[in-house]
């Protein structure tokens, strides 16, 4: 009778092993995701990528990150590749962002104006509308909105 009851022990022991790892890992998460935060706004670019890379991995590997947060650090890091002009890694953080988190309209706008740069039209009208479908007041995307349609008017009337 005994050895059931140690086997029983011994896998309560390792489910609240398994728990306070959990936690552990949640709060490392949330210290790494912090620090990266606080290196965007200082504006140190390489070190926050770095902190959102490796906040992004964890979270990958534990899938035990919110969703809101993961997208944060998807579209946070596409807005460190954006200021580098790296646009195809940024797009690729951005739609990563999206597909994390549909809810969040900044990533929409923030795809969209790598769209709108590269004269990717129909791509950045469709960003921004979804970005307003999601915030009807977000001005900037409304004026980017705007803008879009008039040199997509103007890409069509010279014959591009």
């Amino acid at each position: 009778m005994r050895r059931p009851e140690t086997r029983l022990n011994f896998v309560w022991s390792d489910v609240i092993s398994a728990t306070e790892d959990k936690q552990t890992m949640e709060e490392e998460n949330a210290q790494l995701l912090e620090h990266a935060h606080s290196e965007f706004k200082r504006q140190n670019f390489k070190e926050a990528e770095e902190m959102y890379t490796r906040f992004i991995s964890s979270c990958l590997q534990s899938r035990g990150c919110e969703a809101s947060h993961l997208a944060t650090a998807y579209n946070n890091r596409g807005q460190i590749k954006y200021f580098r002009v790296d646009f195809t890694e940024a797009v690729e953080d951005y739609t990563s962002a999206i597909q994390t988190d549909s809810r969040s309209e900044t990533p929409f706008y923030n795809r969209g104006l790598i769209h709108y740069r590269l004269g990717f039209f129909d791509d950045a009208k469709r960003d921004f509308q979804q970005a307003l479908k999601l915030n009807p007041d977000f001005e900037d995307a409304k004026v980017s909105l705007q803008q879009t349609l008039l040199d997509q008017q103007h890409k069509i009337n010279r014959g591009y």
